[in-house]
Parts: C-alpha cells; structure tokens; sequence
C-alpha cells in the first residue's frame, strides 16, 4: 500500500511550499532527535575544549583542529539531517552508516577500552566533578538521540513513506 493511502494517527500528508509532502511523525521525530544528538555533540566539545584549555597541556592548534573536524561532522549532519526529513532515502542511509554506526562507536570506544583496562564502574563514578556530571548526563542523550532516531528511521511508515518518496519522479 502506497503511503499516501495508508492512514495513521495525527498525519496528514500535507503540501508544503514546493508540493512535497511532509514527512510522516517517525521522521520529524527522526530528524529532531539529530538535531539533539548535534546539540548534544556540541555541548560535549565545548566542555571537553574548556577542559583542555584551563589544563594548558594541549596547544591551540590541536584544539582548534579537534573543533574544526567536529564542526566540520555537525554541520554535514544537520545539512543530511535536512534532506532526511525531506525523503531523501540517501540521507537516511548516510545518517545510519555514518552516525548511526561509526559515531556510536567513536562515542563509546573510549570508555570501552577503559573498561577493557581493569578499571571498574565504580572507579568512573569517584571524585566527578559538576563538568563530568554535565558531560556524563550529555553523552546519555546523546547516544539516546542516536539511537531512537536509527529505530524512528526504519519505523515501517517511515519506511513507506521512503519508498513513496523514491518512486516519485525527480524534481528539479
């Protein structure tokens, strides 16, 4: 069944500006838990940059370097993050791949292998600081973001609503 046919509580496949239809409730949903993520993201480099620079043991070039490349991802998710919401199936995909896998696991390799160290949960949990506990409670959403919005993505309206989208033919 098309998704234009299929009906589902609080959507209506309206026609923005432009004619396209808007995205079906998983998507939005998707596409502002990938803002959060970014959000989240930049929190975590803001507090982790702060760090850095009152500890005085990293130059400016490295730390300018680490923002830049992050800056650098964020902002090429919030621009596929945007086409996502706009039914762009490449956009999902990229965002699943890309953030979805690789930066999961770039957001828990670290305390992986500090595990993988001896070390225990509870020495993670001594001596926290109110900076550790904010970027704690940041990375938790952060990773929650992520991860609800792989599942929103592939909700089976969603995945109609892709494959509608991908029969259309090509607007210019």
């Amino acid at each position: 069944m098309a998704y234009g046919t299929q009906r589902h509580p609080g959507h209506r496949p309206s026609r923005p500006s432009g004619g396209e239809a808007s995205a079906p409730p998983h998507v939005q949903a998707a596409f502002a838990l990938w803002i959060t993520a970014v959000v989240a993201g930049f929190f975590e480099t803001v507090l982790v940059v702060g760090g850095l620079l009152s500890d005085g043991d990293t130059s400016g070039g490295e730390v300018a370097g680490g923002v830049l490349l992050r800056m650098t991802v964020f902002s090429a998710a919030v621009l596929v993050a945007v086409q996502l919401r706009r039914g762009r199936n490449w956009a999902r995909l990229t965002l699943a791949v890309g953030l979805g896998v690789f930066g999961t696991l770039s957001l828990v390799i670290e305390p992986l292998r500090w595990l993988g160290d001896g070390h225990t949960l509870g020495d993670a949990f001594r001596d926290l600081g109110a900076v550790d506990v904010l970027f704690g409670a940041s990375r938790v959403l952060h990773l929650s973001a992520v991860l609800g919005a792989m599942v929103l993505m592939f909700r089976p309206t969603a995945n109609a609503w892709f494959r509608a989208r991908s029969a259309e033919p090509a607007r210019h």
